[in-house]
């Protein structure tokens, strides 16, 4: 049995149940190999991975298992530029995104000011039970270097 069958058959069955999915071996395959990346990936790169490392795996199942588990809360999403969407296991706890456009690494950011001016303008404007998201994309510290910049 390849390793990502072994680790995928070990995934708590529960979390399929908790984004409203039967628990499959697919579904098992990718929330395991999602936990085992640090990156945002997109379906087709999870895909790829999983279908390299020996597991049998539809890309329609990956696409809506990943989907299930951004819609419940289990995973982050972030839409690239171009319009791909990359998905990532991340804190539970409510953060944004500072992504690099050059090389991808993302690093997850609180900021109690920013939270306090989304409740702020949602007040303003008469609405209620508001929910966000942010993405500030620029160049991260290695990639901003001139050095890099000019390659």
């Amino acid at each position: 049995m390849p390793a990502s069958s072994r680790a995928a058959s070990q995934v708590d069955a529960g979390e399929a149940v908790a984004i409203g999915q039967r628990s499959t071996r697919q579904r098992r395959a990718v929330v395991s190999a999602l936990d085992d990346i640090e990156a945002f990936v997109s379906a087709q790169q999870l895909h790829q991975r999983l279908v390299a490392d020996g597991t049998s795996v539809g890309l329609t199942t990956v696409y809506r298992t990943l989907q299930a588990l951004a819609d419940a809360g289990e995973a982050d999403s972030i839409v690239q530029e171009d319009g791909e969407v990359l998905y990532r296991r991340c804190s539970g706890d409510h953060h944004h995104h500072l992504v690099c456009r050059d090389c991808g690494v993302t690093i997850e950011v609180q900021d109690s000011d920013l939270e306090a001016w989304a409740r702020r303008i949602a007040r303003r404007h008469g609405y209620r039970d508001v929910t966000h998201s942010l993405e500030l994309r620029g160049l991260c510290p290695e990639c901003a270097t001139p050095s890099r910049r000019r390659s």
